[in-house]
Protein backbone atom coordinates (compact mmCIF):
# COMPACT_ATOMS: atom_id res chain seq x y z
CA UNK A 1 0.00 0.00 0.00
CA UNK A 2 1.41 3.64 -0.69
CA UNK A 3 1.08 6.33 1.64
CA UNK A 4 -2.00 8.51 0.78
CA UNK A 5 -3.37 11.72 2.47
CA UNK A 6 -6.59 10.82 4.63
CA UNK A 7 -8.25 13.65 6.83
CA UNK A 8 -8.11 16.75 8.41
CA UNK A 9 -9.82 16.73 11.70
CA UNK A 10 -11.37 19.54 13.60
CA UNK A 11 -12.42 19.57 17.19
CA UNK A 12 -16.12 21.39 17.38
CA UNK A 13 -17.96 22.63 20.61
CA UNK A 14 -21.07 21.69 18.29
CA UNK A 15 -19.90 19.50 15.51
CA UNK A 16 -23.50 19.70 13.69
CA UNK A 17 -23.18 23.86 13.49
CA UNK A 18 -19.65 23.32 12.12
CA UNK A 19 -20.54 20.63 9.79
CA UNK A 20 -23.33 22.69 8.62
CA UNK A 21 -21.03 25.79 7.84
CA UNK A 22 -18.38 24.01 5.64
CA UNK A 23 -21.28 22.68 4.18
CA UNK A 24 -22.89 25.99 3.57
CA UNK A 25 -19.95 28.12 2.80
CA UNK A 26 -17.44 25.59 0.74
CA UNK A 27 -20.08 22.82 -0.63
CA UNK A 28 -18.66 20.39 1.42
CA UNK A 29 -20.68 17.22 1.25
CA UNK A 30 -21.44 14.54 4.16
CA UNK A 31 -19.66 11.16 3.94
CA UNK A 32 -21.61 8.67 6.53
CA UNK A 33 -22.00 7.06 8.49
CA UNK A 34 -21.93 9.62 11.31
CA UNK A 35 -20.27 8.63 14.18
CA UNK A 36 -20.87 8.08 17.86
CA UNK A 37 -18.08 6.38 19.33
CA UNK A 38 -16.31 5.24 22.96
CA UNK A 39 -14.74 2.36 24.69
CA UNK A 40 -11.61 1.07 25.36
CA UNK A 41 -10.07 1.38 21.83
CA UNK A 42 -10.94 4.58 21.45
CA UNK A 43 -8.93 5.43 25.00
CA UNK A 44 -5.95 3.56 23.83
CA UNK A 45 -5.72 5.44 20.60
CA UNK A 46 -6.04 8.95 21.90
CA UNK A 47 -4.45 8.47 25.23
CA UNK A 48 -7.72 10.17 26.59
CA UNK A 49 -9.89 8.38 29.23
CA UNK A 50 -13.47 7.53 28.85
CA UNK A 51 -12.97 9.62 25.21
CA UNK A 52 -16.64 9.85 23.95
CA UNK A 53 -16.48 11.42 20.41
CA UNK A 54 -19.65 12.45 18.10
CA UNK A 55 -19.04 13.81 14.49
CA UNK A 56 -18.92 13.26 10.95
CA UNK A 57 -16.78 13.17 7.80
CA UNK A 58 -17.10 15.99 5.15
CA UNK A 59 -16.03 15.51 1.63
CA UNK A 60 -13.87 18.21 0.53
CA UNK A 61 -14.79 20.51 -2.52
CA UNK A 62 -12.89 18.74 -5.78
CA UNK A 63 -12.08 15.61 -4.38
CA UNK A 64 -13.19 12.28 -5.57
CA UNK A 65 -15.60 9.85 -3.52
CA UNK A 66 -11.84 8.45 -2.51
CA UNK A 67 -10.35 11.68 -1.56
CA UNK A 68 -8.88 13.15 1.99
CA UNK A 69 -12.20 14.62 4.00
CA UNK A 70 -12.53 17.33 6.70
CA UNK A 71 -13.51 15.39 10.07
CA UNK A 72 -15.31 17.37 12.28
CA UNK A 73 -15.82 15.88 15.69
CA UNK A 74 -17.29 16.99 19.00
CA UNK A 75 -15.76 15.30 22.16
CA UNK A 76 -17.93 15.37 25.65
CA UNK A 77 -14.84 16.58 27.44
CA UNK A 78 -12.62 19.44 25.77
CA UNK A 79 -10.13 21.87 26.83
CA UNK A 80 -10.04 25.42 26.08
CA UNK A 81 -7.43 26.77 23.02
CA UNK A 82 -6.14 29.91 22.78
CA UNK A 83 -7.48 32.24 20.26
CA UNK A 84 -6.32 31.13 16.79
CA UNK A 85 -3.60 33.33 15.24
CA UNK A 86 -1.42 32.88 11.70
CA UNK A 87 1.82 32.91 13.09
CA UNK A 88 0.91 30.62 16.36
CA UNK A 89 3.24 27.28 16.23
CA UNK A 90 1.10 23.95 14.72
CA UNK A 91 -1.19 23.58 11.77
CA UNK A 92 -2.18 27.11 11.10
CA UNK A 93 -5.11 26.96 8.51
CA UNK A 94 -7.19 25.35 5.73
CA UNK A 95 -7.16 26.65 2.56
CA UNK A 96 -9.76 26.81 0.02
CA UNK A 97 -9.34 28.02 -3.44
CA UNK A 98 -12.16 30.09 -4.92
CA UNK A 99 -13.51 31.91 -7.88
CA UNK A 100 -13.97 35.38 -6.19
CA UNK A 101 -12.09 35.97 -2.50
CA UNK A 102 -14.09 39.02 -1.85
CA UNK A 103 -17.32 37.16 -2.56
CA UNK A 104 -16.39 33.84 -0.50
CA UNK A 105 -15.39 36.50 2.09
CA UNK A 106 -19.47 37.72 2.31
CA UNK A 107 -20.51 33.86 2.85
CA UNK A 108 -18.15 33.38 5.21
CA UNK A 109 -19.66 36.31 6.89
CA UNK A 110 -23.27 35.43 6.26
CA UNK A 111 -22.52 32.26 7.83
CA UNK A 112 -21.13 33.41 11.56
CA UNK A 113 -17.47 33.48 10.31
CA UNK A 114 -15.72 36.39 10.51
CA UNK A 115 -12.61 38.43 8.67
CA UNK A 116 -9.22 38.19 10.28
CA UNK A 117 -7.75 39.98 7.44
CA UNK A 118 -7.67 42.32 4.30
CA UNK A 119 -8.69 40.99 1.09
CA UNK A 120 -4.91 41.27 -0.97
CA UNK A 121 -2.94 40.52 -3.77
CA UNK A 122 0.55 39.80 -4.95
CA UNK A 123 2.41 38.55 -7.64
CA UNK A 124 4.69 35.42 -6.69
CA UNK A 125 7.23 34.75 -9.79
CA UNK A 126 6.62 32.21 -12.01
CA UNK A 127 3.24 31.21 -10.31
CA UNK A 128 0.78 34.14 -10.91
CA UNK A 129 -0.87 36.95 -8.98
CA UNK A 130 -2.51 35.31 -5.77
CA UNK A 131 -5.45 37.44 -4.27
CA UNK A 132 -6.13 35.75 -0.78
CA UNK A 133 -8.02 36.67 2.95
CA UNK A 134 -7.65 34.77 6.13
CA UNK A 135 -11.01 34.69 8.00
CA UNK A 136 -11.99 32.24 10.64
CA UNK A 137 -15.42 30.01 11.14
CA UNK A 138 -17.77 30.28 13.89
CA UNK A 139 -15.67 28.26 16.05
CA UNK A 140 -12.57 30.16 15.20
CA UNK A 141 -10.55 28.19 13.09
CA UNK A 142 -8.53 29.92 10.77
CA UNK A 143 -9.29 29.61 6.72
CA UNK A 144 -7.44 30.94 4.07
CA UNK A 145 -9.54 32.12 1.18
CA UNK A 146 -7.58 32.22 -2.27
CA UNK A 147 -7.58 32.46 -5.98
CA UNK A 148 -4.87 32.57 -8.33
CA UNK A 149 -4.45 34.00 -11.97
CA UNK A 150 -2.31 33.18 -14.66
CA UNK A 151 1.53 33.97 -14.66
CA UNK A 152 1.95 36.96 -16.78
CA UNK A 153 3.59 35.71 -20.59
Amino acid sequence: MSIKFGHVNIIATDWERLSLFYQQVFDCIPVPPKRNQSGTWLDAGTGLSNAHLQGEHLRLPGSDNDGPTLEIYSYDQTLEKPLPVANRLGIGHLAFQVPDVSAHLERVLAHGGKACGSVTSNLVPGKGTITFVYAADPEGNLIELQSWSAPPA
